[in-house]
């Protein structure tokens, strides 16, 4: 690799940083291809405060009835939610990526998943797209579907907790 090339990597390199940071992103991952063989695979990654807001808000979405009754005793409703974090959770099932959530296979076709609803391990939860790419969730366990934590079309990050699976 000659010198002219490391440093237009570096350059290149830079450049994501800055467009991680101007555009408030937490990942980017590029592959630039020189050649039949030759290519340059980058990922560009930074941590961010805990991820703990989102989740919280996603928590009264999985009961809507209960958000506006919340709203006039703040204090109750988030000490349930602080003793209760869904990503610490030994059934939780995160994302393995950034992307958007749907929870059924195609427009108008039911759900993969409802709460209470019975999964084997294997079976598919949601599937979160990425790329254009459609990722299958799959369940890692057998087991019953407790709590949803996520709607459709909803963006998620890399360790966003899904689906509460016992």
């Amino acid at each position: 690799m000659t010198d002219t090339k490391h440093e237009a990597d570096v350059a290149f390199i830079k450049a994501l940083a800055e467009l991680l940071r101007d555009n408030d992103l937490t990942e980017l991952q590029v592959k630039r291809e020189y050649g039949e063989e030759d290519s340059l695979n980058v990922r560009v990654s930074r941590m961010t405060q805990p991820a703990a807001a989102p989740v919280q808000v996603a928590v009264p979405a999985a009961a809507p009835v209960a958000a506006p009754a919340a709203a006039p005793a703040p204090a109750a409703a988030e000490a349930p939610a602080a003793q209760e974090d869904p990503a610490s959770h030994p059934g939780a099932v995160t994302s393995p990526m950034v992307g958007t959530v749907y929870m059924q296979p195609e427009p108008g076709a039911p759900a993969f998943i409802s709460v209470g609803a019975s999964v084997s391990e294997g079976d598919t939860l949601l599937i979160v797209e990425a790329m254009k790419t459609m990722n299958h969730i799959h369940a890692p366990k057998a087991g019953t579907i407790k709590r949803i934590l996520v709607g459709d079309g909803d963006a998620v990050e890399f360790g966003t907790p899904l689906v509460i699976v016992e």
